[in-house]
């Protein structure tokens, strides 16, 4: 850590602690190849030690599956012996947490070796590491995530199966759909004031709410960062607070990528585009021209890592229910302009705005990996003129040509992203060997659980 980032770090603590002398506990959080916060709460007086020596944390943290169980052939346990490393807070992520009673905080941490370097499977690392690349080429990344999720009743419906929250004002409930329901949004308005209230002492900028394609389902959207980095920390930090401000309410906020069978799934699509070193859109295209080589090779690029790449997007076997005809989740790498249904959509509107947004990825994705591998792939089309082929018109659904190398499940999908050389690179050798164990190892869990369903299908029938 630079002399200069840690003054600044501990005149951020100075300020705090000056501000809110109330708060006695505070959550220390890094983010793990699954996008799960883990780490520790410590009292009011570890703070000042935590910024100025760091905290110690061991390696395996890294290496643990969606259950928390270590996953050795992470190379993150045995083969270092589970040492400590040393955990950094984030620069200005020491944050208020407004409802908590009695009063908390939360602060942001990266891992980092005990030499200082950064350890080489934490994920924000590995976007990092993307973000000094491009930064060679004389460009830097800008984005936002859209954030869509399920608010769920703590009880599961007569069927068995995950019923719509009520609705908060009155205490109705409905099994309708609802989509862009205003009414929907007043009767979630509770929980939904309290989350802006929270994203601001965060310093996070939510901006529209929605009402979205499945009963009990919303969109989030987040205003567009400078700092990509800064656009993924907001992500898994608005994803926490929806998640802990539900639960005080009485309900279950929702990740998954598909909890309801018969209705559309819920995507973390990313908007982004390229700046130059003026800070000017470098995807802009002239007035009255046609889109620059630069964006359609990045979208070239894009399309042809997609297929090794959907691990990240798609890192779950539910990840994979999401995908299916006419449910805005797209099954094809093909491209097209204000079109919905196809995986990379350039939006309509002002060209000095001129942006891709990338719809593949599920909302149980980890943010930081989406925008390392995205700005890969684009960094691979351009640096190689990749011609992203023809743009699709109408309903990409029905246009699947040259997709025949697309995975179509879980398993094809990790082994795909195991022999992947460009996904190698993109996430750096450690990153890419951790998230791959991990999909392995959480895949051999699920392929040998005995559901329900295969005793409903099975045990009385064949």
């Amino acid at each position: 850590m630079t002399s200069s980032s840690s003054q600044s770090k501990n005149r951020h603590l100075r300020d705090f602690l000056r501000r809110y002398p109330d708060i006695k506990a505070i959550d220390i959080v890094l983010n793990d190849c699954n996008g799960i916060g883990r780490g520790k709460i410590i009292r009011r007086h570890e703070l000042e030690g935590l910024f100025t020596s760091g905290r110690h944390m061991p390696s395996s943290i890294l290496g643990l599956d969606i259950c928390g169980e270590d996953v050795d052939e992470t190379g993150l346990v045995w083969e270092q012996g589970d040492g400590d490393l040393r955990a950094w807070p984030i620069a200005n992520t020491l944050r208020p947490l407004l409802t908590t009673n009695p009063p908390r905080a939360e602060v942001m941490l990266t891992l980092h070796e005990l030499d200082g370097t950064p350890q080489s499977s934490d994920p924000r690392h590995a976007l990092s590491r993307q973000v000094d690349a491009l930064a060679a080429e004389g460009l830097s990344a800008a984005g936002a995530f859209e954030l869509e999720f399920f608010l769920l009743a703590n009880e599961l419906g007569p069927d068995g199966k995950p019923r719509a929250a009520h609705n908060l004002v009155d205490g109705s409930e409905s099994d309708k759909t609802e989509v862009y329901s205003v009414d929907r949004l007043q009767g979630m308005l509770p929980l939904f004031d309290q989350v802006y209230d929270e994203a601001a002492a965060a310093g996070i900028e939510a901006e529209t709410v929605i009402s979205e394609y499945a009963p009990g389902q919303y969109e989030l959207t987040l205003n567009y960062r400078k700092d990509v980095v800064q656009a993924a920390d907001d992500l898994v930090r608005l994803k926490r607070i929806v998640r802990r401000l539900a639960k005080e309410h009485g309900i279950v906020a929702c990740f998954m990528a598909k909890p309801m069978e018969d209705y559309a799934g819920s995507g973390m699509h990313f908007h982004v585009s390229l700046l130059n070193e003026a800070g000017e859109n470098a995807f802009a295209e002239e007035e009255g021209a046609g889109f620059t080589d630069r964006l359609l090779h990045a979208i070239g690029g894009l399309r042809e890592t997609m297929a090794e790449s959907m691990l990240i997007f798609a890192p779950h076997m539910n990840s994979w229910r999401r995908f299916a005809n006419q449910s805005y989740a797209p099954v094809s790498t093909n491209w097209g302009v204000n079109n919905r249904s196809v995986a990379l959509r350039v939006p309509a509107g002002d060209r000095k705005a001129r942006r891709i947004e990338h719809r593949p990825a599920g909302v149980d994705a980890n943010p930081y990996l989406i925008a390392a591998t995205v700005i890969a792939g684009m960094r691979h089309g351009m640096a190689n003129k990749i011609d992203p082929g023809a743009e699709t018109k109408g309903d990409g659904y029905s246009q699947l040509e040259g997709t025949e190398d697309f995975p179509r499940d879980w398993r094809a999908a990790i082994e795909k992203a195991k022999a992947s050389e460009f996904l190698k690179d993109a996430l750096g050798p450690d990153m890419h060997r951790t998230f791959v164990a991990v999909k392995e190892a959480e895949y051999l869990r699920v392929a040998s659980t005995i559901t329900a369903l295969d005793y409903d299908m099975y045990m009385r029938t064949v």
